[in-house]
């Protein structure tokens, strides 16, 4: 079952329709004739909605005059109920989608060779088939999306806010969760349950390294138990109202050592130094220089092994990216986590992380938290 899909046809929601005119305004300036999302946060940034990831194909299409949403016929119904007008072109699972998608293609392209930008989120089968059926010159979407969604709207803005206070509330449990015979799993399920009663509708992570598990930055939270002596990297997200949160605090069981006080606090000025730097013109690497600079001078800098910070929106990790090669020039309202570290095998790690958006002539914190060890 399909429907036209000309713009003239196309009587999408206000959000909706203006961000798809906003891709069509980037695919032009970077020559793309073919824009295809699949289910992920670039297309509920499009559509306000992305049905379950899974193995059928789905994909939003957009050229300079077509739009087309080819959708598996069990999500058909909640898609036109989320994006009313959207052309939509449905398919079963007993006659498979390669007509669907024909059609649509032929309806928003007619087949011509061009540039096309995919969804990295894609999944490499569907890319397979959109690849045999449309020659062209492929890119990844992830620069035409990303710069749309990295300045912020103020509703945008107000979500992020209230995501955020989600995420202290989780925080605050974790960290009081932090006592001998206590393991990193239960400090873990101490903070799921604090995000989900202040309202939170997902919880994305919550990582949870005692000792030196703390020293691995992407810990797998473990039936390890907290003892005394132990420093607790807790790094914790969720989601409110379709919009992502971050944060990192460091707890200490029994009276913190004058070793780990020195990192705790060479930690929390390079922090500073890179909010310092945060402003309107920046560029990427010039805050993570900044954070990297206080820790090199410190003498720790070999124990610095990621990057300073990434974009946060819908996702927990988009564009931008705050590395020492980013010559992005960011914007206000452009939000992003500052996340410096130390981590030194077989003793423990140190992270502490703000999420900040640009103001006027600096960024402000969306935590309300302080970033002193929590004893």
């Amino acid at each position: 079952m399909t429907e036209a899909a000309t713009a003239s046809t196309v009587d999408l929601p206000a959000a909706a329709a203006e961000r798809v005119d906003a891709l069509r305004a980037a695919m032009a300036d970077d020559g793309v004739g073919l824009l295809a999302l699949a289910p992920s946060d670039n297309l509920r940034y499009a559509l306000g909605f992305s049905p379950f990831a899974d193995e059928r194909v789905c994909l939003l299409l957009v050229s300079e005059q077509g739009l087309a949403f080819v959708v598996p016929s069990l999500n058909a119904d909640q898609a036109a109920a989320a994006a009313p007008g959207l052309p939509a072109f449905r398919w079963r699972d007993e006659d498979g989608p390669l007509e669907a998608l024909q059609e649509a293609l032929a309806n928003v392209v007619g087949g011509a060779s061009q540039r096309v930008a995919v969804d990295p989120e894609m999944r490499g089968d569907v890319l397979l088939t959109l690849q045999s059926l449309v020659r062209a010159d492929y890119q990844s979407a992830t620069n035409l999306v990303g710069r749309l969604r990295t300045v912020k709207s103020d509703d945008e803005l107000a979500c992020l806010a209230a995501s955020a206070r989600t995420a202290d509330a989780g925080m605050t449990a974790a960290l009081a969760a932090c006592k001998a015979g206590v393991s990193e799993l239960e400090v873990a399920e101490a903070a799921a349950a604090a995000f989900r009663e202040a309202g939170a509708e997902e919880v994305l992570f919550t990582i949870v390294g005692a000792g030196a598990n703390g020293a691995f930055p992407h810990h797998h939270t473990s039936r390890r138990v907290l003892e005394d002596g132990d420093a607790v990297v807790v790094d914790i997200g969720g989601r409110l109202e379709g919009y992502a949160s971050d944060i990192t605090r460091m707890a200490f069981v029994g009276k913190p050592s004058d070793r780990y006080r020195e990192v705790h606090a060479v930690v929390d000025a390079a922090v500073s130094a890179a909010m310092a730097s945060a402003k309107p013109g920046a560029r990427g690497r010039d805050i993570d220089l900044a954070a990297r600079r206080v820790i090199d001078d410190a003498g720790y800098g070999e124990f610095f092994v990621h990057r300073t910070g990434h974009g946060l929106g819908l996702s927990a990790h988009e564009p931008p990216w705050i590395t020492r090669t980013s010559e992005d020039v960011l914007r206000e309202r452009t939000v992003f986590s500052i996340e410096p570290g130390i981590y030194l095998p077989g003793e423990f790690g140190v992270r502490l992380e703000e999420i900040v958006h640009l103001t006027g002539d600096g960024c402000a914190r969306f935590s309300a938290l302080p970033r002193e060890v929590h004893l």
